[in-house]
């Protein structure tokens, strides 16, 4: 049985930046949100592709190829094995939809990268 859910309220909840929390599950995939501020990581997801919604703010997401610039109610999907670097000059608000076998920060381990565990631990 689910609950309601309001991603935007448990955003400006969280007190750590790039410290995602799983708030649903829809078969195989995670459904999180974070609070972000700074600079993430490059990485890639080589077998999952990962959909960004901004909930409030401004998310510029660095390809290798071109950089998009999500406002506010945009999202993007990282297509599967493309490195891609996510930035938020100021806090900004985002949810992730991703299969639950992807690794938070793909192929590289920063001291920013969070265990499953964490981001199934409540805030």
């Amino acid at each position: 049985m689910s609950d309601v859910v309001s991603p935007a309220e448990v955003a400006g909840k969280l007190t750590d930046h790039w410290s995602p929390r799983v708030i649903a599950e829809v078969d195989e995939s995670y459904v999180k949100v974070a609070k972000v501020k700074g600079v993430l990581a490059w990485h890639s997801h080589d077998e999952e592709d990962e959909l960004f919604l901004v909930l409030k703010g401004k998310l510029r997401i660095e390809m290798e190829d071109r950089t998009v610039i999500l406002q506010t109610g945009e999202l993007f999907v990282v297509p599967k094995g493309v490195r891609h670097n996510p930035v938020a000059e100021d806090e900004c608000h985002i949810l992730l939809f991703e299969r639950k076998s992807t690794a938070h920060t793909g192929d590289v381990v920063t001291d920013r990268t969070r265990s499953i565990q964490e981001q199934l631990a409540k805030q």
